[in-house]
């Protein structure tokens, strides 16, 4: 391993931690298929890797939210609750996968999530995440406690099978169900992802699926592009930045999908 090998593997943290910051996703999409791909790690190995970044790289992020005030402790710690208790279910469904099986599932994954954002990046200006929120109305506290639970479970699950701290789907409920403004709402997830990735990395790490050199030397990089990508958040075009993330995530989900069923 020589000096290419951890420039590359920073570079890939920088990536991580950037694109945690600027839309709130995991950057776990970027990094397990890059390891399985170009450094010959198997998908559970990756996913547990990742997790172990996603884990610095979303307590960076939120830190620097939470400065700002822009994260929901009290919302954070009942979703939370429930991530956890799902992330290892999650990760213990994973173990018990076969290889091809969550390499091609995790590929759909990448498929969906692309797609998902290219299509929210062509959206109308006009939409907006309030008239989601009109449909849904809370009338006593503990209908919103129930709901918190309820999506951190079904986050922490999804979270423990496909090594994702679930930003994107927490992002979506905080705004969508909860009412949350987004900057509050990626501040929040960031948090939650962060508590929820910790759970899923135990689950692997016990199972001997986390590579800690390949670890500390992404979550360096993902040190750096956290600071540097929540500093500029909100100067950078974010229709723009979806679109290019999008397009990565599909072509990466369709690489992964198609060598999968080559095994």
């Amino acid at each position: 391993m020589g000096l290419q090998f951890y420039l590359l593997s920073i570079f890939i943290g920088i990536v991580c931690g950037s694109i945690t910051s600027l839309i709130g996703a995991s950057g776990v999409m970027v990094i397990v298929p890059i390891l399985t791909m170009f450094f010959n790690i198997s998908v559970h190995a990756a996913i547990g890797t990742s997790l172990f970044v996603d884990v610095v790289a979303s307590l960076t992020v939120s830190y620097s939210y939470y400065k700002n005030g822009n994260i929901d402790l009290k919302s954070s710690i009942w979703i939370a609750l429930t991530s956890i208790i799902g992330a290892q279910l999650g990760a213990s469904l994973a173990s018990n996968m076969g290889e091809s099986n969550l390499s091609s599932s995790f590929g759909i994954v990448l498929i969906i999530a692309g797609l998902s954002m290219l299509l929210k990046s062509y959206k109308n200006k006009t939409s907006s995440p309030n008239k989601i929120n009109k449909f849904i109305c809370f009338k006593s506290e503990w209908q919103k406690i129930l709901a918190s639970l309820i999506i951190g479970l079904g986050i922490g699950v999804l979270s423990g099978v496909f090594g994702a701290g679930g930003g994107v789907m927490i992002l979506f409920a905080l705004i969508s169900i909860m009412s949350f403004p987004l900057h509050k709402a990626i501040g929040t997830s960031t948090l939650i992802m962060a508590i929820t990735a910790l759970s899923s990395t135990i689950g692997y790490a016990a199972k001997g699926n986390i590579n800690f050199m390949l670890s500390a030397l992404i979550s360096i990089g993902a040190i750096l592009g956290g600071i540097i990508g929540s500093r500029y958040a909100n100067n950078i075009n974010e229709k723009t930045l979806k679109k290019i993330v999008g397009i990565c995530f599909t072509l990466m989900g369709v690489i992964m999908t198609i060598l999968a069923k080559l095994k």
